[in-house]
């Protein structure tokens, strides 16, 4: 058992949606012995950290040399959470991609394993590629086709580590479809509930794609949702049990567009007006219609927390984050159980 209450940990991507959702859960243990990474550029992401808790804050340009060049300066490590990336599934710079998902990995990878430190890493559920069946962290990698260079970057990765040898040592997580607070930085790349939200201040209505298969009406195409609080929980569990290899992390659950957007209206205590817009060319031959996560083995890492329901996510979502425009603060509770009631 890796106990996160000794010792100090390392956590990049820590302004991030999902980092920083980890570093909410370390708090609300009492867990601020952290140091965080991040690249905050000209963002406003830094405002995720303004009132969670951690011992010091560096430089991700700065970390990479760090290592590279003094890799003892940070002085003792017991656990890294090694969540910074560029998580655009749109970015077109392959280049970038590898230097900062693939390269920067491998190098803190070796680092800590080196240092025999507890070493846990955000992997991609997009590494999967179009498959629509048969999502399991168990499947060989050498069968998987990424469809972005994104995913790619994240592939690459989980492929090296494994020859390597590192899988049978470090752990790498398969995020699917996390959304919730502290994501409005992500531009594009926000959440369908946020834009949804966006969409409903703006004009009343959510937009949705049309679906092009006659086996899934308008609306219906499924997806892992999984809301941010519970990835983070999901994260902590996996880090303390030392489960090794790769491991999904998602609601292992597939549920529809409609349950995702009907929960906002709900939440707003507005009339549901959705409208169904064509999908682009550009994205029809790599759309998925449907994605669930396995989850078996995080089930065996001991993680037997019971995932509340997405409306209750979403509700809490929209009441307590996106009307009041908070960020997630240590003392804000895993859940809202508030009832959403239909409108």
């Amino acid at each position: 058992m890796n106990d996160l209450h000794n010792g100090r940990i390392l956590l990049t991507g820590g302004a991030g949606l999902i980092g920083s959702a980890v570093l909410w859960a370390l708090n609300r243990r009492g867990i601020d012995n952290v140091l965080v990474v991040d690249r905050l550029d000209e963002s406003e992401k830094w405002k995720h950290l303004v009132p969670l808790r951690f011992a010091d804050y560096l430089d991700a340009d700065d970390l990479a040399e760090t290592i590279e060049f003094e890799p003892e300066a940070l002085g003792p490590i017991s656990t890294t959470i090694h969540l910074g990336a560029c998580s655009s599934t749109t970015e077109c710079d392959a280049d970038f991609l590898m230097r900062n998902n693939y390269e920067y990995t491998k190098r803190l990878a070796r680092w800590a394993i080196e240092r025999e430190t507890r070493f846990v890493y955000a992997s991609s559920a997009a590494t999967y590629g179009a498959l629509e069946e048969c999502l399991d962290d168990e499947a060989p990698l050498h069968s998987l086709r990424p469809m972005n260079a994104y995913a790619y970057s994240k592939h690459l990765f989980d492929c090296y580590a494994q020859r390597q040898g590192w899988l049978d040592r470090i752990c790498g997580i398969k995020y699917f479809n996390i959304f919730g607070p502290n994501e409005e930085h992500k531009g594009e790349m926000r959440s369908v509930v946020a834009k949804a939200f966006e969409q409903i201040q703006q004009g009343g209505v959510i937009r949705l794609f049309k679906s092009d298969r006659p086996d899934y009406a308008d609306g219906e195409q499924c997806r892992d949702f999984l809301y941010v609080k519970e990835a983070a929980e999901m994260t902590l569990q996996l880090t303390e049990s030392e489960s090794v290899g790769l491991v999904n992390v998602g609601a292992g659950k597939a549920q529809t567009w409609l349950d995702l957007v009907r929960p906002i209206f709900a939440a707003l205590r507005i009339p549901e007006r959705i409208e169904y817009i064509p999908m682009p060319e550009r994205l029809r031959t790599k759309y998925q219609y449907f994605t669930c996560a396995r989850i078996d083995r995080l089930r065996a890492s001991g993680y037997s927390a019971e995932i509340p329901a997405l409306s209750d996510a979403v509700g809490d979502y929209v009441r307590n984050y996106l009307l009041p425009g908070r960020v997630l603060e240590p003392n804000d509770a895993p859940y809202d159980r508030t009832t959403t009631s239909s409108v």
